[in-house]
């Protein structure tokens, strides 16, 4: 493990460029759970997909009951030392940026400057008609408001009961801008970090094919292995935290 902490030191420090791409594996180590593990949302309801949402207003009560039942867990989490390693090494220039498969809204909070939320955000409530975005402290309102009647909330702007978390829903396109910007960054890097990601969700898990085919080089941190794996340079089955903790160590003491 010191030797695959120091190789990791030495390629940040050696890099013009590097970005971590992150999935739930980091989140799991604030409590967040993975929502395709055994006993995730998704093992235990059919996610509603985007064109349900949009047609049906059953469908639109039951994402909010599936939502709801999600809420608390990601509002309560904190950043743990892998989202803080993260944004100590976006704050000194070792990391152009975060781009995340999570909706939770930790890198932020934990302080990274630079952040591409692929799939959105659970933070923010969004209605799919005017667009009107809430604060976090009105979506946690939105949330008491269906816990305690049952009623999908309606858009103070122009009415619409077409509210939802500003998040990418199966069966919903990602953002163009941010797709763009985070296929462009893994272009540009020469080293890609992937952590807690499955690596399977595209388009998603195409960006370190990505910044592979630009010779870049690649770093997998998860616990399990990944269809990516035969690609990787580095390959560390580890917690995340302890890991870049270990990382951090061995740049303070650069390695020869």
């Amino acid at each position: 493990m010191n030797d695959q902490s120091s190789q990791l030191a030495k390629w940040l420090l050696q890099s013009k460029c590097t970005v971590a791409f992150t999935g739930a594996g980091i989140s799991t180590e604030s409590g967040i759970p993975d929502f395709r593990s055994p006993g995730g949302v998704w093992a235990k309801y059919q996610p509603v997909y985007y064109d349900a949402f949009m047609s049906s207003r059953q469908s639109r009560e039951e994402y909010w009951r599936q939502k709801c039942e999600a809420h608390p867990g990601m509002a309560n989490a904190s950043p743990n030392h892998g989202h803080n390693v993260l944004a100590e090494w976006g704050s000194k220039k070792l990391l152009a940026a975060v781009i995340t498969q999570n909706i939770d809204g930790l890198h932020q909070e934990s302080g990274s400057p630079h952040v591409l939320e692929l799939h959105g955000t659970a933070r923010k409530i969004q209605c799919q008609d005017c667009e009107i975005q809430s604060t976090v402290e009105e979506a946690d309102q939105y949330v008491a408001g269906f816990l305690q009647t049952g009623k999908v909330p309606d858009c103070p702007k122009c009415g619409s009961d077409r509210m939802k978390h500003a998040t990418i829903s199966f069966g919903q396109m990602l953002p163009h801008e941010t797709r763009k910007e985070a296929e462009q960054l893994a272009l540009l890097s020469d080293l890609f970090i992937a952590l807690g990601s499955s690596l399977v969700v595209t388009p998603a898990a195409d960006l370190p094919r990505l910044a592979k085919a630009r010779d870049a080089k690649l770093v997998i941190i998860n616990r399990e292995p990944t269809p990516l794996d035969s690609l990787a340079d580095l390959i560390v089955r580890d917690s995340i935290g302890e890991f870049l903790k270990n990382v951090n160590q061995r740049l303070a003491n650069p390695p020869a």
